[in-house]
């Protein structure tokens, strides 16, 4: 149940629960698009976070200002910050976070973002150029299609 008490976030079939050594991501706040783990569980709303590899201090958190992520570090309650670092560090949860396609879309966000007007009028260009190429590469198609001659019909012979 999609309502039931601590489940956040579909994915995949699939309910990421608030737990220990989840991997969250801020949604919005000052640290909105950073990672963080939750470390301690404080409440049925908030949580006790820490980023040692994203610049997140520990604080706590309202769920409802967190995405939760499909991973899941394996820690005890209340890391230190130190030992949680060589714990990210170890399961290089970084270079896991970017190989997702969620931090793809964000990344691409971003990029659009930053595009200058000249940018996006190159974009716009070479966008025409490729549908142009897609565009005549259909029309010779189409035209070999025309020409080639039609299947002939399968006749099919009734059993008598």
């Amino acid at each position: 149940d999609p309502r039931a008490p601590g489940c956040r976030n579909r994915h995949e079939g699939q309910f990421h629960f608030v737990e220990i050594g989840r991997v969250a991501l801020f949604a919005y706040g000052p640290d909105k698009g950073k990672l963080c783990v939750i470390v301690d569980v404080i409440d049925q709303n908030r949580a006790l976070v820490d980023g040692p590899a994203t610049g997140v201090k520990r604080k706590q958190v309202n769920y409802k200002s967190l995405h939760l992520t499909q991973f899941k570090l394996n820690i005890g309650r209340a890391m230190r910050t130190g030992n949680l670092l060589k714990v990210w560090n170890k399961e290089s949860m970084q270079s896991k976070w970017d190989a997702t396609s969620w931090a793809k879309k964000i990344a691409n966000k971003s990029l659009r973002k930053s595009l200058s007007d000249f940018d996006r009028f190159k974009l716009m260009k070479a966008k025409q150029a490729r549908n142009r190429l897609i565009a005549i590469e259909c029309g010779k198609l189409k035209k070999q299609a025309k020409k080639a001659p039609a299947k002939p019909l399968r006749v099919r012979k009734r059993k008598s």
